[in-house]
C-alpha cells in the first residue's frame, strides 16, 4: 500500500510540475497587449465630424469604406512578434474537418466576426494547427497556447494582424 501511496504523489508531483512548465514557458497576454498604445483611429472619425452624417448619405458611406480600411490596416504590436504566448479567446472556424479544428480566427468577444463587422486587424489572431483540434465549437471560448507573430492575413471572415502557430488549446 505505501508503495502505491508513494507512486501516487510522485506522479502528481510529476504532473503538477509539468503544468508548471508549461504555464511559465509562456507570457499571458491581453487583447490590449495586441494594439499599439499610439493608434487612434477614433480621431479620423472625430476630425470628419461623423456624428453629423445621417444613413444612406453619400459621404457616410464613404467614411464607413475608409474606417474598414483604417480597421483592417490597424498596426500591430512589433515587440510581441516571435513571442510564445497564452491568451483567451472565442473561436471562429476556418476549415474544420470531421477530426476537429484545422485553422481559426481568435477573436477577443463573442460574435465578433459573425454577427456584426470585423474587429481592427490588431484584434484578431489566425490559428493554425499541425494536428486537428477535436471538440471545440463556433464562438467557444478558449485559451490559446503558441508563438505569435505579426502577419496579416486576409480571410473571408475579417483580416488579422497576427497569426499563432498553435501549441495547445483548452
Amino acid at each position: 500500500m505505501r508503495i502505491l501511496v508513494r507512486c501516487l504523489a510522485a506522479l502528481c508531483a510529476a504532473t503538477l510540475l509539468a503544468g508548471a512548465e508549461t504555464g511559465s514557458a509562456f507570457r499571458e497576454i491581453t487583447w490590449l497587449e495586441l494594439v499599439p498604445k499610439d493608434w487612434k483611429p477614433q480621431e479620423v472619425l472625430d476630425r470628419k465630424r461623423a456624428e453629423s452624417l445621417q444613413d444612406g448619405d453619400a459621404l457616410a458611406q464613404q467614411m464607413l469604406k475608409e474606417l474598414r480600411q483604417i480597421l483592417d490596416t490597424a498596426p500591430t504590436v512589433a515587440t510581441l512578434d516571435g513571442v510564445r504566448i497564452r491568451m483567451p479567446g472565442y473561436v471562429v472556424p476556418l476549415e474544420q474537418t470531421r477530426d476537429g479544428l484545422r485553422e481559426f480566427l481568435l477573436v477577443p468577444y463573442y460574435g465578433a466576426c459573425i454577427h456584426t463587422p470585423p474587429p481592427p486587424a490588431n484584434q484578431i489572431v489566425h490559428v493554425t494547427t499541425r494536428r486537428p483540434q477535436a471538440g471545440f465549437q463556433t464562438l467557444d471560448a478558449v485559451w490559446v497556447y503558441g508563438t505569435l507573430k505579426a502577419s496579416r492575413r486576409d480571410t473571408n471572415i475579417g483580416v488579422s494582424g497576427y497569426a499563432l502557430e498553435l501549441d495547445q488549446m483548452e
